[in-house]
């Protein structure tokens, strides 16, 4: 845990551990069982990082050998289980830091269930608990899934962030790499930051209201294992930080760090009443020795049961009521987020005017011979009695002809393998004013379809179709 995460009475932690021994379940599509995975497999990760800190100056920091060797074993460990993985190189400070991406390659890639752990130490010791047990816990719960013969609904991500102690870097790194299309495929990101702590606490984060779904769900698991929890505002100052700053809901749990245990604690959770929850807090003694394998045991049985449901929770859109606009980002003010097309149609320059807002899709005005488009998929709800299709459209060109087309953008359905065009404008419908056009799609009702702009140019003189707030009005 980063130095300065932490100076409330609580303190907050990492988190981690295993999974051998797991209950299937009858089918992907019914609700799992929670997986009971193996605290015996996530100590001996442990002991693992705690080979590599004393083979290598004892610390697993970044910048240092210890941490690019923890880094290389656990990305051996998942490649052997058949994860694809990615090691994701930054600079910092410090020198070449390091995250390790696994994904396991099955379920919709359109929904994604992200669980990481930061897996670098501070310089002063071994980081056993401070982060060896959140990334030994990851691993372990992301070892047993793939042993599980699990068939996820949807895919599968694990993150093991380096140079968290100093300013979080890794997981900054991993989402500023993201495009918009992709965060918005991240359903949910899990975090666990020590969870093995000594001197135990059992809190649950609570400084997300997007992920207060996952939050309930991890409070309601300890909840039924007769565990009283504790929610904490960590203030984003563990990795999920950066998914938070993005919209992403995030959730996790931890034991403490170096916040003081009460008295009403100790008398729910054990332990010392006075002393804080981990007395070795970023210091040499957060070695091997300095675990709580009962908390470690319940946190990663905690971790095991999130991933297990979470990989089949069913994020399908549910069919829109009537009335409501089926298009997502209509107005192009999320850039190209629910868009798919041509790289730079939507934009935000200001040679061209929106309709409303600053951003629009903006096809061809090239001047030369080209095609671009762009196109979304859209659900039409079997109940319409009626379903309209209206787009404002700008045109203006430097063609003189007033016969001759030359330049034209289509307004298509892609129903299947058979595309509809459903108007086409040219560089003879030029009108500098934006014009609303509507069609009549209720054909398509009970359908999914692909709603599409196809614009295609000659060899000179240019022709802009600008097209802004688009609708699908199902009533």
């Amino acid at each position: 845990m980063r130095t300065s995460l932490l100076r409330v009475a609580t303190g907050l932690g990492a988190l981690g551990l295993t999974a051998a021994t797991v209950l299937l379940a009858p089918s992907s599509a019914t609700a799992v069982e929670s997986p009971d995975i193996s605290v015996t497999n996530t100590k001996a990760h442990l002991d693992k990082l705690q080979e590599i800190a004393t083979a290598n100056g004892g610390n697993r920091y970044t910048g240092r050998p210890g941490y690019k060797a923890s880094a290389d074993w656990v990305k051996a460990k998942l490649d052997a289980a058949g994860y694809t993985t990615t090691m994701q190189s930054f600079s910092t400070s410090a020198g070449t830091s390091y995250n390790v991406i696994a994904e396991w390659p099955h379920g919709d890639a359109n929904h994604v269930v992200m669980t990481g752990a930061h897996l670098d130490s501070v310089s002063s010791g071994p980081g056993i608990n401070d982060n060896g047990t959140g990334s030994s816990g990851v691993l372990e719960v992301a070892l047993a899934y793939a042993a599980s013969g699990q068939t996820p609904r949807n895919r599968i991500r694990f993150g093991f962030w380096g140079a968290e102690e100093i300013g979080l870097l890794g997981s900054k790194y991993y989402v500023g790499q993201l495009s918009a299309a992709d965060k918005d495929k991240l359903e949910l990101y899990l975090n666990f930051d020590m969870i093995g702590s000594p001197n135990p606490g059992y809190f649950v984060y609570n400084d997300n209201p997007a992920g207060n779904g996952a939050r309930d769900d991890l409070t309601a698991y300890f909840t039924s294992k007769s565990i009283q929890t504790e929610y904490i505002d960590v203030q984003g100052r563990s990795d999920h930080a950066a998914f938070r700053a993005s919209g992403i809901a995030t959730a996790g749990t931890f034991t403490g760090a170096e916040g003081i245990k009460t008295s009403a604690q100790a008398t729910k959770w054990g332990g010392t009443a006075g002393q804080a929850y981990d007395p070795c807090y970023h210091r040499s003694c957060d070695n091997i020795n300095n675990l709580n394998l009962t908390a470690i045991d319940r946190n990663i049985d905690a971790i095991g049961h999130m991933v297990w449901n979470y990989a089949q929770k069913d994020y399908a859109d549910p069919e829109p009521p009537v009335g409501t606009n089926v298009v997502k980002n209509p107005g192009f003010e999320s850039g190209a987020v629910n868009w798919t097309g041509t790289s730079g149609v939507v934009t935000s320059s200001t040679s061209k005017p929106a309709h409303g807002g600053t951003w629009k899709a903006w096809l061809m005005g090239n001047g030369n011979t080209s095609t671009e488009n762009i196109g979304q998929s859209v659900a039409i709800p079997s109940t319409s009695t009626a379903a309209t299709l209206s787009l404002w459209i700008r045109i203006d060109t430097t063609e003189t002809t007033s016969s001759t087309v030359y330049d034209t953008v289509k307004v298509q359905v892609v129903d299947g393998t058979t595309t509809t065009t459903l108007a086409t404008y040219s560089n003879l419908n030029k009108n500098t004013s934006y014009v609303q056009k509507t069609f009549n799609v209720l054909q398509y009702k009970g359908k999914t379809v692909t709603l599409k702009f196809l614009g295609a140019e000659d060899s000179s003189l240019q022709t802009s179709f600008v097209i802004d707030d688009v609708a699908l009005i199902a009533n």
